[in-house]
């Protein structure tokens, strides 16, 4: 009985570690910035997921700070969140649209070495941007009940995720349908504007060479 229940828990671990490498728990960024010029990241996200993200500017030398700009947007230009004169920042936003957001940074002026600016940014999405430990505190619960309510989020993400890529693939095959349609349509426009111009080119030359007697 001792050796069941012991498999079962391994396999219940096993499988809550599985489904949790599945599912995109956050990604941890380094960038490098230029002293002029701007680099941006971006992520395919659908809509009503929670987003947040840290960034800290790392000094390559510590008897200054740089500072940067910071500034995101929607998939439709929106501005979501935009400071200056930083050197460190927080953005929480939950989405309404679904596509790409952009998060650009840039070196501001207030950079005394003049080169390359160094910032991490650590940016969550859906179930890793969840805080458990709140969670945890407002159910009492913990151990393998917490594992297993981490483990329905990233169920719920992943079946999510599944739908939102059913649906891009539904656009996209409706975009390739109606593209199709087009193109063979565009061609058989073309082969009968071909087939005019020659019928017409022959008749020009019938009537020419009847004129001139030769045939």
């Amino acid at each position: 009985m001792t050796t069941t229940r012991s498999w079962r828990g391994s396999a219940v671990a096993a499988a809550i570690v599985l489904v949790l490498c599945l599912v995109r728990t956050g990604q941890a960024i380094w960038i490098t910035l230029p002293s002029s010029g701007t680099k941006c990241v971006s992520e395919e996200i659908q809509n009503n997921v929670v987003v947040l993200a840290d960034y800290v500017v790392i000094p390559d030398d510590h008897s200054h700070s740089p500072t940067i700009s910071a500034k995101v947007t929607s998939p439709y230009g929106n501005n979501l969140h935009q400071r200056e004169n930083a050197t460190h920042g927080q953005f929480a936003f939950t989405t309404h649209e679904a596509g790409n957001y952009l998060a650009c940074f840039w070196v501001d002026g207030n950079n005394p070495g003049g080169g390359g600016v160094s910032v991490n940014l650590d940016w969550k999405t859906g179930i890793a941007a969840k805080d458990w430990e709140s969670v945890a505190r407002k159910e009492k619960i913990e151990g393998l009940e917490l594992e297993l309510r981490k483990l329905e989020g990233a169920v719920e993400a992943i079946h999510e995720n599944l739908l939102y890529l059913k649906g891009r693939e539904s656009e996209m095959r409706d975009v390739s349908e109606r593209t199709n349609a087009r193109v063979a349509w565009f061609s058989m426009m073309s082969l009968a504007v071909c087939i005019i111009v020659s019928t017409l080119q022959l008749w020009h030359l019938k009537n020419f060479f009847q004129k001139k007697k030769l045939i």
